[in-house]
């Protein structure tokens, strides 16, 4: 049975320490990613008719995504100072966005709620790597990862829109940006998940994360104060979508990516601590 209540020895859990030190290999959280990707993609292509659901599912989210900035910019020609050609940006992001939480990292933490509910999440913990490596890199749904094409074709028409474009060094900025979003939006999914150590029933969170991800589809400097600073830093919408788009359009100021990257790296430290944290609380199925 999982769940909390019952402390074990660190020395009952060799993975319970970080695996992380200067003889490690950096790049072989890469490579484990490399090989549960290969294997989840083998096993996601017998089922090929998964790839024509998913692709009606994003063009409906797409096409009710475009009706929509239609409908508003009928009625004016700036939302917030916002352009429909950087609106169409933002809207791009978004979807790319969700495309890599859908495959990648949302399925993770999906498959770690139920390993801790079933126990089974110790097979995890008795092998010679780092447990916060090993369950990030799972699961990956292959045909999830529609929307991070969707998303990168609408965001080339709408860079094709911008009346300044995108030199090398904006782009650069974006992909930097795109990658701060995706470590934030990975730290809040591990950290609420993680919470699963006590709280055993979390069925509700994707339901929950998906509702709140849906305000990001637009900018979040268009809500009022208090949901802004929400959207920002409770939870981080505000850096994964609205600042790369930003970046895109000329917006992003020097002090805003600094911010980003300084509150990457704190949720970072904070999400790997708090995950140790709940190792150490966590009973296991012997318990």
């Amino acid at each position: 049975m999982a769940g909390a209540g019952v402390n074990r020895a660190d020395d009952e859990r060799p993975d319970a320490a970080p695996r992380f030190d200067d003889r490690r290999d950096l790049l072989r959280p890469l490579r484990l990613f490399g090989l549960f990707f290969r294997v989840g993609a083998l096993n996601e292509l017998q089922y090929r008719a998964n790839l024509a659901v998913q692709l009606f599912q994003s063009g409906i989210a797409l096409g009710t995504g475009l009706i929509v900035l239609g409908l508003v910019f009928g009625q004016t020609s700036n939302l917030g100072g916002w352009s429909q050609s950087e609106l169409l940006a933002v809207m791009g992001v978004h979807i790319l966005m969700g495309g890599i939480i859908n495959s990648a990292i949302q399925p993770n933490m999906e498959r770690l709620m139920t390993d801790v509910r079933q126990g089974t999440l110790d097979f995890i913990l008795t092998k010679p790597e780092d447990a916060q490596v090993m369950i990030s890199v799972r699961e990956f749904r292959i045909w999830q990862a529609v929307d991070i094409v969707v998303g990168g074709i609408v965001l080339a028409i709408a860079v094709s829109q911008l009346q300044a474009g995108i030199g090398v060094g904006a782009a650069l900025i974006f992909a930097l940006t795109l990658f701060l979003g995706a470590v934030m939006i990975y730290c809040f999914w591990l950290l609420v998940t993680t919470a699963a150590f006590w709280v055993i029933r979390m069925d509700e969170l994707h339901e929950l994360f998906e509702g709140l991800y849906q305000s990001g589809r637009w900018p979040v400097t268009i809500y009022p104060g208090w949901l802004r600073i929400s959207l920002t830093f409770l939870v981080p919408i505000g850096f994964a979508v609205t600042v790369p788009a930003e970046a895109l359009t000329s917006r992003l100021t020097v002090e805003t990516l600094a911010l980003a990257a300084a509150f990457a790296a704190v949720l970072f430290l904070v999400t790997r601590w708090f995950w140790r944290f709940g190792l150490r609380h966590y009973s296991g199925a012997s318990a």
